[in-house]
């Protein structure tokens, strides 16, 4: 890998990783489509830690009221609000977090695929645009979330692990379906990306540690500080952009996006 692809396939993360549009769909036919190399797992490390610098910075401030109140809530086993809501964060993780160690190996080996990512693309997308139908009308807040809706969204996060469903799409679909405003549903997807990104890196990251793979620490670095200016400037635009227009744009690209990989199968 060239410090081209380097830099096209960090911007392509940063930009896919918390659109509605699947990252890992992206990350696996670009380079199928242009003829390159498999990027390696040193460089997917290095690009999801650099997205997951992104979302703790833009989040700073609800993670510096959530971490803290939970924490404190240990000592009396009473938790506030954002106490709460970061029991809700791991709570929503629990399920996604099983199915990848149970399914983890199966996913990568099967699904991994040109049609598969084609299909979940296009059905996820549309119940995107299903569950946004309404988007206009719903008012509720991240913080009337229940533990039973969030296990909701919890389960429906396990679908992320297909390639082309979209973990930060399918979560919004699922927080929309249930009546959560644009904005509420952006901002709990986005915490819940903290643990769902943090988790599998750690895990890489241990293999790696592990590996022989002969690492280029330069073109790392580039590929980890670009993905994360990417992801934050995009999650800001995303947040503004969404209030505004709603999800049909994505629903549309997925749709189009669909379209363009079975042509260039069929």
């Amino acid at each position: 890998m060239d410090i081209f692809q380097a830099i096209i396939l960090a911007v392509l993360q940063g930009i896919t990783e918390f659109l509605p549009i699947s990252s890992s769909a992206h990350l696996i036919l670009v380079p199928k489509l242009l003829g390159w190399q498999d990027q390696g797992l040193a460089f997917d490390v290095a690009v999801h830690v650099g997205t997951l610098a992104a979302v703790v910075v833009f989040l700073k401030h609800e993670i510096q009221q959530i971490v803290p109140a939970w924490v404190v809530g240990w000592k009396g086993f009473q938790w506030n609000t954002n106490g709460k809501l970061g029991w809700l964060v791991v709570l929503a993780t629990i399920p996604v977090g099983l199915a990848g160690l149970l399914f983890g190996d199966l996913i990568e080996s099967h699904l991994r695929t040109a049609w598969v990512i084609a299909a979940s693309t296009l059905f996820f997308g549309l119940l995107l645009g299903w569950a946004d139908r309404g988007g206009d009308q719903n008012i509720k807040p991240v913080e009337s979330l229940t533990w039973k809706q969030t296990l909701f969204v919890g389960c429906a996060q396990v679908f992320a692990l297909i390639p082309g469903t979209s973990r930060s799409g399918v979560t919004m679909t699922a927080l929309l379906a249930i009546g959560y405003s644009r904005i509420a549903a952006a901002r709990f997807s986005f915490l819940m990306a903290v643990p769902a990104i943090a988790l599998p890196g750690l895990l890489k990251g241990a293999e790696l540690a592990n590996s022989q793979q002969e690492i280029a620490w330069g073109l790392l670095l580039i590929g980890a500080l670009i993905s994360a200016v990417t992801a934050f400037l995009c999650m800001h635009w995303f947040m503004r952009f969404v209030e505004r227009v709603g999800m049909l744009p994505f629903v549309v690209y997925r749709i189009l996006l669909s379209i363009v990989i079975v042509a260039l199968l069929v």
